[in-house]
């Protein structure tokens, strides 16, 4: 145990400042300071090493949480390191993606603050990668088994990581000019920059992990193609298929998926250029009035963007009503509380409205937005719908659709779906085709960054007993795990 009284003599969560919101506007980089090494020992000291750790039921990837606290509060980074790489490949991208629901299962949550666990998690990587002590693992045999992984998000590069490690030869096929997914063109820069996944795709290039990059299955090469020239094939697209609205005026111009925002957006933040070169268009939010209809961390991601590229105003609806700041009665510990959240991007500007029902939209004669039509929600019989006489309209000459996503996009690879729209899959990962796996949100439905991960890990495990008979790779979750 890191500290046996330091739950009670630092009763307080300590997070590392953020640049101030003026200066972080003016630029896309990540909007928290560099961490104080005392003040993470600190926090490390509150872990209480629980006799049973819920953090760990919390963590689909069941992260060594105790261990590591106590290792950084020991001042023990290499014990650290290795401890939180035995379970998760990627602690860089959960440290600054993941909303963290190892903190809403932690002990101390029931009357303190939570230990600040995701903090920790990065600041291990982070200080990992400065020391040098997170080195290419070079697999000591070949086995010769081939495997194509689809999909350079986090459960594709799990995945490959892993196999890789295990000894097979993986070859990555990425439909985007650069690898990374949404992690790469999804995520704003000001929540993760670049570099961390590229320094993480050095490793794997070193460990012997092959990228193929511009090559979308099912258009460039068939699927079945593909099989017939690997052992085993992966299938991890996520799920890209934005969820609509089908109300009057949807087909005006203005009105635009998230995703076909943001990705643009971040291609021009990574030095492309859009227009001439590229078929994206680049949808630029300056000087004009904003509304994001969705509340979740996408919304966020478009709020923070908008604000970046100098909006005259972003106004957020929600259909829901807004949370409580603190857990109530229907989400007790240590389940996953529906709490009113405040992202690094609702500091910065922009209205947040609740209990917002769009009806429609409004156009000119150019057939372009010029408003939406909102009504405040009621609930009748346990569904959402407008009150009647409450219908104003909002001004708003772009409209941005961060309602989620449905699921993968399946004609072109002719997989199986299922009723929920994912790809169908058994519990050892594998489509109705042998030798083929599903694994992540194209399984799964839409999910968090720590599910994609622990899907890789656990994908690979399956792929490799499919190609030697036996696995020693770990398996932190299977296809039907629910989230805690």
């Amino acid at each position: 145990m890191a500290d046996p009284h330091g739950f009670l003599t630092i009763d307080q969560r300590e997070l590392p400042r953020r640049r101030p919101v003026p200066i972080r506007l003016m630029d896309y980089r990540e909007v928290h300071k560099a961490g104080d090494p005392e003040q993470l020992r600190r926090q490390a000291s509150r872990c209480m090493d629980c006799g049973v750790p819920f953090c760990h039921q919390g963590c689909p990837l069941g992260n060594l949480i105790p261990e590591f606290n106590d290792a950084m509060y020991r001042g023990e980074l290499p014990r650290a390191v290795e401890l939180l790489h035995a379970t998760n490949n990627f602690p860089e991208f959960t440290g600054r993606a993941c909303p963290a629901p190892c903190e809403n299962a932690c002990v101390l949550g029931i009357n303190q603050p939570a230990v600040t666990i995701k903090q920790v998690e990065v600041s291990i990587v982070d200080q990992g990668f400065a020391a040098g002590l997170i080195q290419p693992v070079v697999p000591d045999r070949i086995t010769g088994h081939t495997v194509a992984v689809i999909g350079s998000g986090p459960t594709g590069l799990a995945a490959a990581q892993q196999l890789t490690r295990a000894g097979h030869t993986v070859v990555v096929h990425e439909r985007d000019d650069r690898l990374g997914g949404l992690l790469r063109y999804g995520i704003p820069d000001f929540k993760l920059e670049k570099q961390h996944i590229d320094r993480r795709l050095d490793q794997m290039r070193a460990e012997g992990t092959r990228f193929k990059t511009s090559v979308e299955i099912g258009r460039d090469i068939g699927l079945e193609e593909l099989r017939s020239s690997f052992d085993a094939v992966i299938v991890c697209t996520g799920a890209t298929v934005p969820r609509d609205m089908s109300i009057g005026g949807r087909d005006l111009a203005g009105i635009e998926f998230a995703m076909d925002y943001l990705v643009p957006s971040n291609r021009v933040q990574a030095g492309q250029r859009l227009g001439h070169e590229g078929a994206e268009r680049h949808i630029d939010a300056c000087g004009k009035h904003v509304v994001i209809i969705g509340g979740g961390d996408t919304g966020a991601d478009c709020l923070g963007t908008a604000l970046r590229q100098k909006a005259a105003t972003v106004t957020t609806l929600a259909i829901g009503a807004q949370p409580p700041t603190g857990r109530d009665e229907a989400d007790p510990w240590p389940t996953v509380p529906r709490i009113f959240e405040v992202q690094s991007s609702h500091e910065e500007g922009g209205t947040r409205r609740y209990l917002a029902s769009t009806t429609g939209f409004a156009g000119d004669d150019a057939g372009r937005v010029v408003g939406i039509d909102v009504a405040q929600t009621q609930f009748v019989d346990g569904r959402r719908v407008p009150t009647p006489g409450t219908e104003h309209r909002l001004e708003a000459d772009l409209v941005l659709l961060a309602l989620g996503f449905s699921g993968p996009e399946s004609q072109a690879l002719g997989l199986e779906v299922t009723d929920s729209g994912a790809f169908g899959r058994d519990d050892s990962y594998a489509g109705s085709t042998p030798g083929i796996f599903i694994a992540g949100d194209a399984g799964r439905g839409q999910s968090l960054i720590v599910w994609a991960i622990a899907e890789g890990r656990s994908v690979a495990a399956a792929v490799d007993r499919f190609l030697t008979g036996s696995s020693r790779l770990p398996e932190p979750v299977r296809p039907h795990d629910q989230a805690f």
